[in-house]
């Protein structure tokens, strides 16, 4: 076997899922991650498509239906919170905008973590700081573990990675902006949701939504705006918080519970939405994953299946190729590149859709969600919602297991 140490760098969804199939295979595996210890709770994601498929070859399955979230179905509500459009979860054969299958992204990652254990490396709370490539390796420099060799690095870790900023570039050539920003964190506000996931526009492009936690009285709430480019320090959650605030401010609904709830909530995170677009995932000895190398943006919903099958292929062309980095990298990124492409487009109107800036857009938005589930709109959206199965995953020699 060619290329045995392979550092994988993010140990969210994509870097561990990774490292199982590469144990599988007979692969060593370290895994680096900045966060001090696997990072709990977060938004939910869902499993479809293909993303669902690699999942139950994992053996996994039945535990992440075990820990999901029940959610009847996404509404659409007024300032006065009147319901003015709904779509069941089981709608599209319970793969359409919120699917029957929804796990907090923490608890997917856990169990992921769990399914690499005992057989993989972390090094927590550090990350990388240069890569230095030759014909035989790849000398990776820690911020706090001292320098080690390796085969091969793979960047996942994220549509901010740094693996990708030292091996491609800086993020600004990397990096296609929606336009659109969002705020989520974690409220135990007084909101009655009845199980559904609630979603309030207001003009000026802004976005408020609650939806069901796993945990009883758990609130997993954001805020979603329209904006040109801003400048922000990413550390300083204090300013982050008064942008919302600000952005935010007299909106109707459940806004002014949700801003309250906003300003304790210990996960808050501000973020772009962005779309990663290159010519090609891997530099030499050193391949991009998931939101790393190919990040579709929240609008698709098709994050976690890109993260998951393409965990996959990388750890099958691998095999397939005994190690062999070129021709590995060569065949996933030829296997991934149109299943990339679909989950790439963006579902009717993109941000402007999502986010209207006008009370037109706002009425047009409400009607064209009460006619998702009508022809001629459920065609269209069944082939968006379709792309999470839009790829043949190849039978690797890699072994399931049964969790």
């Amino acid at each position: 076997m060619k290329n045995n140490e392979i550092l994988i760098s993010g140990a969210g969804i994509a870097g561990p899922a990774l490292a199982y199939w590469l144990r599988k295979a007979g692969f060593a595996v370290t895994i680096v991650e900045r966060a001090p210890q696997p990072r709990p709770g977060g938004q939910t994601v869902d499993l479809r498509g293909a993303g669902r498929t690699v999942v139950e070859r994992m053996g996994l399955m039945d535990r992440a239906k075990a820990e999901s979230v029940h959610q009847h179905g996404i509404a659409l509500v007024d300032a006065a919170g009147r319901v003015t459009a709904r779509v069941g979860a089981d709608s599209f054969g319970g793969e359409g905008i919120v699917s029957e299958i929804e796990i907090l992204r923490g608890d997917l990652a856990r169990l992921l973590y769990e399914a690499t254990l005992p057989d993989t490396e972390y090094l927590w709370d550090d990350t990388i700081t240069a890569l230095d490539q030759d014909a035989d390796g790849v000398t990776v420099t820690f911020e706090k573990a001292p320098p080690r060799r390796f085969a091969l690095v793979v960047g996942a870790d994220g549509p901010h990675s740094v693996v990708r900023s030292l091996a491609f570039g800086p993020e600004r050539d990397c990096v296609r902006p929606l336009g659109l920003y969002t705020a989520w964190f974690t409220a135990t506000a007084d909101l009655d949701l009845d199980g559904w996931y609630l979603m309030h526009n207001a003009p000026g492009g802004l976005v408020a939504s609650a939806r069901p936690g796993r945990l009883p009285g758990e609130i997993k709430a954001g805020f979603s705006f329209r904006s040109d480019p801003i400048a922000y320090d990413r550390r300083d959650t204090a300013a982050q918080r008064a942008v919302v605030a600000e952005r935010f401010a007299g909106v109707g609904w459940e806004t002014p519970r949700l801003l309250r709830a906003m300003h304790t909530a210990p996960d808050f995170f501000l973020d772009s939405m962005g779309q990663v677009r290159l010519d090609g995932r891997s530099r030499g000895r050193v391949v991009l994953l998931g939101d790393a190398g190919y990040c579709a943006s929240p609008l698709t919903g098709l994050g976690t299946s890109l993260a998951l099958v393409g965990a996959y292929v990388l750890a099958g062309e691998l095999a397939a190729a005994g190690g062999d980095h070129r021709t590995a990298f060569g065949r996933y990124d030829e296997l991934m590149r149109p299943y990339v492409d679909q989950a790439q487009e963006l579902p009717p109107g993109g941000a402007a859709g999502f986010a209207p800036t006008g009370r037109f857009g706002i009425r047009m938005r409400n009607l064209s969600m009460r006619q998702m589930t009508r022809w001629p709109m459920r065609n269209l959206l069944a082939a968006q919602f379709a792309k999470a199965g839009s790829i043949a995953l190849p039978e690797y020699a890699l072994p399931a297991q049964t969790a």
